[in-house]
């Protein structure tokens, strides 16, 4: 869309298309902490509360490699609906310890969960769906199953997967190649990955940008036709997204709200969700991310005491460190405003009552300084040394298979059935005094 493009528009596009009934869920929906410090933290980051009791539909479940990978979904008080995968082993019929397998930012919108679950060509053409207009994998918007109708519409014309299969650069560049959700299922652990808030299944409509965001695409496919590089559908909403969560921030402020405290409330939405899968124990619950994922496992642990035990990889600094020169490698899930009133970013893991907590750094991440990852693990030890660990890697910002390997080392220490187990010590050479 041009400038004159935009001139000559009668009305201005939604800033917020697919998530027109935001606002008034955000306003009316305060969640309610289980403790004072918990409480806090949700009342600065504007954490809605979630739907009670919600329920969630299984669509396929397919048997390979060991594990069994059902696709989910379920409909929030707002936005379309939630897509995610529950990954467990075949045959298991004791209660496992549940994990919520929670996926980085990465600057890929167009996809969520699928970057940590093995989904194998065809996997999407035998799931068990609706005959009719959500035959090809689409599934219904909330506004159009309310009235107890027969639905009519998918989501905004497009099906789950508008954008093809994620492409394996993504899991290589990410995530050393290897599909995170899966692996864990393979290590003994039932695993839940959900498309969060902005992402995949739960990302907005962009079809007809809101302006900012069309002068800022505009750009970008300006400088794409200069190279002669011919944009992907996903590499094209990635870079509407991209420019777009400004906005979505601005409206989330407009709100009482935040990005990370929206996010937050899909995370402890799908948490709840896991407690009551089949085959979980829900005395047993941990989770772990990567970069943007592991500040949300973070401030999960800190709003919910359902987290036993949780893993951060690639996502912990101090504030300060961040001035001057890193502000822009991050995005609004750490640019929470007001939260630096509560205290450093580490302190989210001291407020949190998890029992054990791993948090892996990457020395060479171009992401964050050096200095602000020592000081914020030197932080950690003072004030949490009995439930914390810290390990530090001479990695850049990627979630090595090796250090995939400790956070499964660590978690399975810290969910035993018993709490008598101690957690794992990193070793000696993958860290620096």
């Amino acid at each position: 869309m041009s400038a004159a493009d935009m001139a000559d528009t009668p009305i201005r596009p939604s800033a917020v298309a697919r998530y027109e009934d935001w606002p008034d869920y955000a306003v009316r929906h305060r969640f309610t902490a289980a403790t004072p410090a918990a409480q806090q933290l949700a009342d600065t980051l504007g954490v809605p509360s979630v739907t009670p009791d919600l329920d969630y539909t299984v669509h396929s479940e397919a048997d390979r490699d060991g594990v069994t990978t059902s696709h989910l979904s379920w409909q929030l008080g707002f936005g379309p609906r939630t897509s995610a995968w529950f990954v467990r082993p075949t045959g298991e019929t004791r209660p496992l310890p549940g994990i919520l397998a929670l996926h980085c930012h990465g600057g890929e919108k167009a996809y969520g969960a699928e970057r940590l679950v093995s989904l194998r060509e065809g996997a999407f053409a035998e799931r068990s769906l609706p005959d009719g207009p959500f035959a090809e994998g689409a599934l219904p918007d909330r506004k159009q199953t309310d009235d107890g109708g027969t639905p009519t519409g998918v989501f905004s014309g497009h099906n789950l997967q508008p954008f093809g299969p994620i492409p394996a650069e993504v899991r290589e560049k990410l995530y050393d190649g290897r599909a995170l959700a899966t692996w864990l299922a393979q290590q003994g652990f039932a695993v839940l990955a959900h498309d969060t808030f902005m992402w995949g299944s739960r990302r907005f409509g962009l079809d007809t940008p809101p302006w900012r965001t069309a002068a800022a695409v505009n750009g970008r496919q300006a400088l794409w036709r200069e190279a002669g590089v011919e944009p992907s559908a996903a590499e094209m909403y990635n870079a509407a997204a991209a420019a777009h969560e400004e906005t979505v921030a601005k409206a989330a402020t407009l709100l009482g709200s935040s990005v990370a405290g929206t996010v937050a409330h899909d995370d402890l939405a799908a948490l709840d969700i896991l407690s009551t899968l089949p085959g979980v124990d829900a005395e047993r619950l941990g989770c772990l991310g990567f970069s943007g994922g592991g500040g949300r496992a973070m401030v999960l642990a800190a709003l919910s005491p359902l987290i036993r035990s949780y893993v951060v990889t690639c996502m912990m600094t101090t504030f300060g460190s961040l001035l001057p020169a890193y502000l822009d490698a991050h995005s609004w899930l750490l640019h929470s405003p007001g939260l630096s009133r509560l205290g450093e970013w580490p302190d989210l893991a001291v407020r949190s009552a998890a029992e054990k907590v791993l948090v892996q750094y990457g020395l060479a991440d171009p992401l964050f300084p050096e200095q602000g990852m020592r000081d914020a693990h030197t932080h950690l030890l003072e004030h949490m040394p009995a439930r914390y660990s810290g390990s530090l890697w001479h990695e850049p910002h990627v979630f090595t298979r090796a250090m995939q390997e400790e956070a499964s080392a660590f978690l399975a220490a810290a969910l035993r059935p018993t709490p008598s187990g101690t957690s794992p010590t990193p070793e000696p050479a993958r860290t620096d005094s």
